[in-house]
């Protein structure tokens, strides 16, 4: 294994010699040189990664040397009897300095320790780039008309105290809206806490949002604070609202509209200056037509819309968005990838059911697959298999022009019969939760 290159500079030629044969016994490639003006032109003309620099030369001392810009590390090489000069070569800047006789074991050691030490701070500089470029970068990535349209609306709700709503389908990235709206507020400062509304039953969902006093269920064998309280003052993002129970919507449409509330099995109003920021892919206008989601929180939270759109309707961004988890994986790992023209037409082409989600997922695994060739090709693509969901064998078989639920409800039959029933399995296939499938099961009297 060859190790950095290292210059000796050092006018004792036998000193020289000792020591870059030594350096380059233990894997070092090193050369030596018995003058300043020697050792800047060696400097300007080859790449080295570590300097030993004497004190004191036939054309100046190693401290005129030392005090020019842009030099590698140094290690200063000083006689016995000159310690100050020493340290005075390391408030220069020096990295360490050796003191004549050079004990070769000693060297070996100090030069691994400099060239370690300027690795780290290398990769913390790095780091500390990659740090900035993120925090100055737009959390949602993308440039479309659409898009801009989406960063406009965040722009103007972000300063005021409305509550949002944030529309799209699953996977275009509506808890990045929601966050960057609560970056972008006075509230910045304050908690911004999430909860996903179908990743709990009804019971543990009401207690996670309001609290709940001791004794007030099974197993609640003390106080516990909700996550309304917790987020007071700051935001609190309810993603896929339109899958809580109605007992629980009126409830926290008292929150909207008087800032109080109580914990499960309390006596005691409560009140939070929480800003809420809910977010769905169902048309919560229809579910309230419907009387599966109350009209009157739907008005609370519709107050302002922002809507996200599908990957499909800004391909654009595409490009943009590939780079975007190339750099963090570049970032990670350290090695450069990137996609060829022809892959790139075929992540265009898709037509990303999934949206930005989906996005992600297939140029990890691309990054993957593609193992140590820093070219990711078409046939490192893996689509979900959501695209060959044309392979389910679904026709229409209607003797007129189905309508919408007409054409729903023969999906699910299909599904259902493809799944032996198995809810779970239906659910994942339509790309939504299995509360929400069990209503639409109900709605056409198919559970």
């Amino acid at each position: 294994m060859s190790y950095p290159g290292v210059l000796v500079v050092e006018d004792d030629l036998l000193l020289n010699h000792l020591l870059v044969e030594n350096l380059q016994k233990i894997g070092y490639e090193a050369e030596g040189v018995g003058t300043l003006n020697e050792a800047r032109q060696y400097i300007t003309q080859k790449e080295i990664a570590l300097l030993l620099l004497d004190a004191h030369l036939p054309d100046g001392t190693g401290m005129e040397l030392l005090e020019k810009n842009n030099l590698p590390p140094v290690v200063f090489l000083t006689a016995y009897g000159s310690i100050r000069e020493a340290v005075s070569a390391m408030k220069a800047g020096a990295e360490e300095y050796l003191v004549k006789p050079i004990n070769l074991d000693e060297l070996e050691v100090t030069i691994s320790r400099v060239l370690e030490t300027q690795a780290m701070k290398q990769d913390y500089q790095f780091c500390k780039s990659q740090v900035q470029k993120k925090r100055h970068s737009k959390v949602i990535v993308g440039q479309s008309p659409i898009i801009e349209k989406v960063h406009e609306l965040i722009r103007a709700v972000a300063p005021t105290n409305m509550s949002v709503l944030v529309q799209g389908e699953s996977g275009s990235g509506k808890e990045l809206v929601a966050a960057e709206i609560h970056k972008q507020s006075d509230r910045a400062q304050r908690n911004y806490v999430a909860l996903d509304c179908c990743s709990l039953q009804e019971k543990l969902f009401e207690s996670e949002l309001f609290g709940h006093e001791k004794g007030s269920f099974t197993g609640a064998d003390r106080q516990k604070k909700g996550l309304i309280e917790a987020a007071d003052g700051g935001t609190l993002f309810l993603d896929e609202i339109g899958e809580i129970e109605p007992a629980i919507q009126a409830k926290l449409l008292r929150v909207l509209e008087t800032g109080h509330f109580r914990r499960l099995g309390g006596t005691k109003d409560l009140s939070s200056k929480v800003r809420i920021v809910a977010a769905t892919n169902c048309n919560l206008e229809k579910m309230s037509e419907d009387g599966t989601f109350r009209l009157d929180l739907y008005y609370r939270l519709s107050a302002f819309v922002v809507t996200i759109p599908a990957l499909r309707e800004r391909r654009d961004d595409i490009p943009e968005l590939v780079s975007h988890f190339l750099q963090n994986h570049n970032f990670s790992r350290r090695i450069n990838k990137q996609f060829t023209n022809t892959a790139m037409k075929e992540l265009i082409a898709y037509h990303w059911p999934g949206n930005v989600r989906e996005l992600k997922n297939v140029v990890e695994r691309a990054i993957i697959l593609s193992g140590d060739k820093p070219d990711i090709r078409p046939e490192h693509l893996t689509f979900s298999n959501i695209r060959n969901h044309r392979n389910i064998g679904f026709q229409l078989n209607f003797d007129h022009e189905p309508t919408l639920e007409e054409i729903e409800r023969d999906y699910l039959k299909v599904l259902l019969n493809k799944y032996s029933g198995h809810r779970l399995k239906v659910a994942e296939a339509l790309g939504v939760s299995e509360r929400n499938t069990y209503r639409l099961l109900k709605k056409h009297t198919l559970s």
